[in-house]
């Protein structure tokens, strides 16, 4: 997939005030500075079109990008750790979940996974919640660049053999660098395949 255009749409936390659900949508997701705003600039080839920040918890709010006019890429704010409140983390909390479960056009939720680190208890019950609730997501392990191939392939094997403890198969899996634009590529060409198929007309 070519990204010809990727634009800024909106950013709230109300579900009822989202886009028409007429479009495809795909979340980013993961612990607070997994790198996802350098992922999402990496992605659509727009420096600054999600706001980079050295301090975890800089996304607040739900972001939607529209991407080729065809589909909505959304920026959704990390969990974990960030210098912000519990009580703001609370909310965070309710918004993010309302929205994936209740988003009846969202395909795909992409969980970011730094691969730098052994497999995290929360990222382990992020995707055991999402399993739970039967949403269909995919694991982006991030910053390939920051250590050899070797390391990132060893902690995604330990994530796929703790995932595995509760998941009779694991979900398809990338490894990137946002740096090196690594890895990106079948990210898109996976989004494109998805997109036919939320467009072909159901048969009566």
């Amino acid at each position: 997939m070519l990204i010809k255009s990727a634009e800024f749409v909106c950013s709230n936390t109300h579900v009822d005030k989202l886009p028409d659900p007429t479009l495809p949508e795909y979340a980013f997701i993961g612990r607070s500075n997994v790198g996802k705003s350098s992922l999402i600039n990496a992605l659509t080839n727009k420096k600054g079109l999600a706001k980079t920040s050295q301090k975890p918890g800089k996304t607040q709010l739900i972001n939607h990008f529209i991407i080729n006019d065809t589909w909505y890429l959304v920026d959704l704010p990390g969990y974990g750790y960030a210098q912000t409140s519990k009580k703001n983390r609370s909310e965070w909390e309710k918004f993010i979940r309302k929205y994936l479960l209740s988003r009846e056009n969202l395909q795909c939720i992409f969980v970011l996974i730094d691969s730098r680190l052994e497999p995290q208890k929360i990222d382990l019950d992020f995707c055991c919640w999402l399993g739970e609730k039967g949403l269909p997501f995919m694991l982006i392990f991030t910053k390939a660049d920051k250590q050899s191939i070797v390391k990132s392939d060893q902690n995604m094997a330990k994530f796929k053999r703790a995932l595995l403890k509760w998941f009779e198969e694991v979900p398809t899996r990338f490894l990137t660098s946002s740096e090196e634009k690594v890895g990106l590529d079948p990210i898109l060409e996976k989004i494109d395949a998805i997109n036919l198929d939320f467009m072909v007309p159901p048969v009566s």
